[in-house]
């Protein structure tokens, strides 16, 4: 099995406009469901979304996004460069540790779960029982890298 690696910090998701007010964390800001933007986010499969609430992952400096994740979608394993606290937002959160993706090492968490990952910890997701949405807080810029580079959307090779 290969090891080969495929790492990319957040590439910017928000214009710089957007980008002046998201990290306007010094003030009261309210950000209500119905306003979140979700987007494709090229290191994750075609069907995820990904939603900056605050800060600019792609940045040193604290940042919250959410992630959306349709039903029967898996993330291979992959690795973080920063410590992540996950929250559950909707839906059953699956999240197992290793670098194989292994069904028997998922462990769910329910809506209001919260899980601290270190950075640099191999892992892997799959909506199995339907879609979740986790939000994630960190402090940036975002690293995501792949155990193995096949798992990697944005290849253009990739082998699925």
């Amino acid at each position: 099995m290969s090891q080969a690696k495929s790492s990319a910090t957040a590439e910017p998701l928000v214009s710089e406009t957007d980008h002046e007010q998201l990290t306007r964390l010094s003030q009261l800001e309210t950000i209500l469901p119905e306003a979140i933007d979700w987007k494709p986010f090229a290191a994750l499969p075609s069907p995820v979304r990904l939603a900056v609430i605050a800060g600019q992952p792609s940045e040193p400096g604290p940042f919250m996004i959410r992630v959306k994740v349709p039903g029967g979608v898996k993330l291979m394993p992959h690795r973080h460069f920063e410590d992540r606290i996950y929250t559950v937002i909707a839906g059953v959160f699956y999240i197992g540790v290793g670098e194989e993706f292994d069904s028997d090492k998922l462990e769910a968490y329910p809506p209001g779960a919260v899980i601290v990952l270190p950075s640099d910890t191999p892992h892997f997701h799959w909506a199995r029982s339907g879609e979740y949405i986790a939000q994630v807080t960190a402090i940036g810029p975002l690293g995501f890298e792949y155990v193995n580079s096949k798992d990697d959307p944005r290849n253009e090779n990739t082998q699925r």
